[in-house]
């Protein structure tokens, strides 16, 4: 006969849905299937902190002792869940965790009364053995994206995708876009990944958005890492996936993926070096940016029946959703309506883009747009994002075309089409004259 603890270890591996007496998730599985419905469930607003009081009780589940302190854990998360009823109901997570925490209650004898002291950090572990490291030597060559080529074989083609402000895109193929984008949308979804954006208005009644929520499911990869979510939001930006690991977990290429916190609540590093993949996330005032470097294998890695049409960081935004950001509002005498003029906005912004060229007019676009002085730093680190993500120097910079420019090549190419024509039809007259004479 096992003993309580031992049993209640046992029973953890089972799945959520069994039969028979004791059955029922740890703590780690409920992490799992809350956080699954978020992402299954986009429209949660955001005002419910659900996945907030997932986390929190997640963190503080002992893995070891007393059961009292497992039911304690379990009343604080009641409580946090319970506090969460008005902006939640009606949320299929919140209604989960309901019946999660009913569920736990029951199989672990929990009583509804007793102390529901705050969370308490689990405490750390101390750090792995040289041989577990980032740079382990014994993980296997498939889960090391540049090992796992020959060494004849040229180096893999990289590519860049940037989504910030109000928003705007570059896309892998260097396209620079402003879009409006409001609601859920997908950056990318291939074999690998998926990342899904969720962008609310700046200001209300305002058809300018920037980004609030950000979710990135790295699927499940044979021997190198399990499936894995990072899920952030404004005042949110965690510095672990959502179960509370930083890594890919138990298996032996599980280093391969990691999540790293450069600035704690401002700037987080995903390395997905399995798939030879660096994601930069940022908050920037209110709102978040996202930045990739991945190889061009790796981006257009399309599943079956999936032709990626709607993914924004592979073909850009719909027509019907992109903005012309290059006429500039607010340029006229009359009051500014959100505090800066054209040309005050552009002085503030060459105060961190010396250099006019699309990133400084995206800029100068969100002040005029939203007044919000953040937006400067947000185009700001999206640039030194690409500095550091983009594979050509030359292509750091991206510059608008004069407008025109295209429609005189056009002309210009219709005028010679035209030359070549005539001089055809005249051919056959040329050599009907030269018989003749």
């Amino acid at each position: 006969m096992l003993p309580r603890r031992e049993r209640r270890e046992v029973r953890s591996s089972a799945g959520w849905m069994v039969m028979g007496k004791g059955a029922g998730p740890s703590a780690l599985e409920v992490g799992k299937i809350l956080t699954i419905f978020l992402y299954l469930f986009p429209a949660v607003s955001l005002q419910c902190k659900i996945l907030k009081c997932n986390s929190e009780f997640w963190a503080s589940t002992p893995s070891s002792g007393p059961e009292e302190l497992f039911c304690t854990a379990l009343r604080a998360y009641n409580t946090c869940v319970r506090r969460t009823a008005r902006t939640c109901r009606g949320d299929l997570a919140y209604h989960s965790a309901q019946h999660g925490i009913e569920d736990l209650m029951s199989q672990h004898n929990c009583s509804r009364e007793g102390p529901t002291s705050q969370p308490r950090p689990r405490p750390r572990t101390p750090p792995p053995p040289p041989q577990d490291s980032w740079e382990r030597s014994d993980e296997p060559e498939t889960c090391h994206y540049e090992r796992s080529f020959a060494r004849q074989s040229p180096p893999p083609n990289y590519t860049h995708c940037g989504f910030f402000g109000d928003p705007h895109l570059r896309t892998f193929g260097d396209d620079f876009q402003t879009c409006r984008v409001e609601g859920a949308w997908p950056l990318i979804h291939n074999k690998y990944l998926s990342v899904q954006v969720t962008n609310t208005p700046v200001l209300p009644g305002s058809t300018a958005t920037a980004t609030s929520k950000l979710t990135i499911i790295f699927k499940n990869s044979q021997e190198c890492v399990d499936q894995k979510m990072y899920h952030a939001e404004t005042d949110e930006l965690p510095a672990a996936f959502a179960d509370g690991s930083k890594n890919g977990g138990e298996r032996h290429g599980g280093n391969a993926l990691r999540v790293v916190e450069k600035v704690p609540g401002q700037h987080v590093e995903i390395q997905a070096r399995y798939i030879g993949t660096t994601i930069v996330v940022r908050q920037v005032g209110r709102y978040l940016t996202f930045a990739v470097r991945m190889p061009e294998e790796v981006a257009t890695a399309a599943e079956d029946g999936d032709n990626q049409d709607l993914y924004l960081c592979l073909h850009g935004c719909p027509l019907n959703q992109r903005i012309d950001f290059r006429v500039p509002r607010g340029r006229g005498t009359g009051a500014p309506p959100h505090g800066f003029t054209y040309q005050s906005a552009m002085a503030k912004c060459k105060e961190r883009l010396p250099v006019e060229d699309l990133y400084f007019q995206s800029c100068v676009f969100d002040l005029l747009s939203s007044g919000d002085v953040n937006f400067t730093l947000a185009a700001y680190y999206a640039f030194e994002d690409a500095k550091m993500l983009h594979s050509n120097k030359d292509r750091y910079h991206i510059f608008d075309r004069p407008r025109g420019a295209g429609s005189s090549t056009h002309r210009g190419t219709s005028i010679l089409s035209l030359a070549l024509l005539l001089i055809l039809a005249l051919v056959p007259w040329i050599q009907c004259s030269c018989v003749c004479l």
